[in-house]
């Protein structure tokens, strides 16, 4: 009498579940959240200060702030993707190097080696996509800039959705810390008003 045959687990199914054991084992979850967050942040600083100086610049081509700030954040971008990967890999290499040594064996080809490189990757991605997408965000007014009396509207659309995402970004650090969300949210959108004010008087003069 022949067996029952173990039916196989979905492709999509081993893969997650795959994904889930590394994250477990390298902790990948909470690192990438911290630097979505923290370069989120950056993107839309940068962008505001893009904004800014269009703006005081006289720049009337929704054109040229599209491609001026998406080039910016597309290098911030690539900046992000490739120091985060290489100072995560070097990181965790030398973890695992050490964690190798004490029990002498190489843990390269284990699943420690294998979770660790893939959170390099995973974090890298993470790292390098954020601010690009935080600035996406803030310039959508710039895409659809027809539906707007005049340019200067655009502008000051642009610049309240870069202070809406600073403040969505500050609840978002403060459900993950526990802390008081409104103040967490007052926190982060502080710093995207004194970047409007400095970015203002300096080009100014």
């Amino acid at each position: 009498m022949h067996g029952k045959k173990v039916k196989k687990p979905h492709p999509i199914r081993r893969i997650l579940d795959k994904v889930s054991e590394y994250n477990d084992i390298a902790e990948i979850g909470e690192i990438a959240r911290r630097y979505f967050a923290m370069n989120a942040f950056d993107g839309v600083l940068t962008i505001i200060g893009v904004l800014m100086g269009s703006l005081t610049a006289h720049v009337t081509d929704p054109n040229v702030v599209i491609t001026t700030g998406l080039s910016t954040s597309i290098a911030m971008g690539i900046s992000g993707l490739w120091g985060s990967y290489l100072t995560e890999s070097a990181e965790r290499k030398r973890d695992l190097d050490e964690l190798g040594k004490s029990t002498l064996t190489s843990l390269k080809k284990s699943r420690i080696g294998r979770a660790s490189r893939f959170a390099a990757v995973v974090v890298s991605i993470v790292d390098g996509i954020s601010p690009f997408l935080a600035s996406l965000l803030v310039l959508i007014p710039f895409f659809i800039n027809g539906l707007f009396p005049n340019i200067q509207i655009v502008y000051y659309t642009s610049l309240g959705g870069a202070l809406l995402v600073l403040f969505a970004l500050g609840i978002f650090l403060g459900s993950i810390s526990k802390d008081n969300l409104l103040i967490s949210g007052i926190k982060t959108l502080i710093a995207g008003i004194a970047s409007i004010i400095i970015s203002s008087l300096l080009n100014r003069h």
